[in-house]
């Protein structure tokens, strides 16, 4: 009896399987692959023409106000492209702010990260609420909060408004720390916690457990946060807009210049950020495959 009753499983298999084959058909697959190739094209399109444009005309001969218009292809701007002094102090802050930044955020990120990862303790919850909230809070309401921190903390005391330097640092601290740490627990999140215990049976202290065994593990996570971060820290302008006081970073001078002028140096610098972007991420990815090539001999 279960015979028969299976033999037809047996036989209507088949006619499935070539339904199932012939949906979608082949002219639809087609259209689909042309449809899906055009779309990715339009969205690639649509990401590096803005970039595209910023390098080109770094290149521009047109000495206008806005530099705006094609006049032909010069070297001119990029054979001196610290001219503009105000240009050149705005982004050495921008770069000094991104460099302390991100070392803070790093050391800070990493150990919350650590002690997140690796121990349970009450409130964990909670501090990875903390965590996530910079992320998810929009950057006006970030930055108009610190502005009123900053301003509340000295009025009404004489002393002067204590935005300036000291506040973009600190508001770049705090939501830099909130990307590495994320990006570091995402590294730790597989991390085999035995491989410690194993280090520190064979004799090994804590101290050399974590230089020896837990840190090179994470450091590729590390690495990956820092460059985010400094990236983040960098770019930002909402936050710093409303924290700098009488500091001009190199987004708010670029702000500032497109409602005067646009110096073609600041296409020039944009385009040297660009290329040492690019730089950073061909060799990332190179070392990556070395690695990968060298582990898998």
């Amino acid at each position: 009896m279960t015979a028969v009753q299976d033999q037809p499983a047996t036989v209507d298999a088949p006619a499935s399987v070539e339904v199932q084959r012939a949906f979608p058909p082949p002219w639809l697959r087609r259209v689909g692959s042309w449809f899906l190739s055009l779309y990715a094209g339009l969205g690639l399109l649509y990401l590096f023409v803005p970039i595209a444009v910023i390098v080109a005309f770094s290149f521009n001969a047109e000495d206008s106000t806005y530099n705006i218009e094609w006049d032909g292809f010069t070297f001119d701007n990029w054979a001196d492209p610290f001219a503009e002094q105000g240009l050149v102090d705005a982004l050495v802050l921008s770069l000094k702010i991104a460099a302390i930044a991100t070392a803070a955020a790093v050391v800070l990120g990493g150990l919350v990260a650590l002690a997140l990862t690796r121990y349970r303790f009450q409130g964990s919850g909670f501090v990875n609420l903390f965590l996530v909230l910079p992320l998810t809070t929009p950057e006006i309401v970030l930055g108009a909060s610190l502005a009123s921190l900053f301003i509340a903390r000295t009025y009404p005391s004489p002393v002067p408004d204590s935005r300036g330097f000291d506040a973009v640092l600190i508001a770049h601290i705090m939501f830099c720390v909130s990307f590495v740490s994320l990006t570091v627990k995402a590294r730790l999140r597989g991390f085999d916690w035995t491989l410690e215990d194993a280090a520190m049976d064979l004799g090994a202290g804590p101290v050399r457990t974590f230089l020896k065994v837990t840190f090179p593990l994470m450091i590729p996570g590390i690495l990956a946060a820092a460059l985010l971060s400094f990236a983040l820290s960098l770019d930002d302008f909402i936050i710093t807009l409303f924290n700098a006081g009488d500091q001009t970073t190199f987004p708010i001078y670029i702000y500032g210049a497109a409602q005067r002028a646009i110096p073609p140096q600041i296409q020039v610098l944009s385009s040297m950020i660009l290329f040492a972007s690019v730089a950073i991420l061909v060799t990332g990815t190179l070392i990556g495959r070395r690695r990968e090539a060298a582990a898998t001999r």
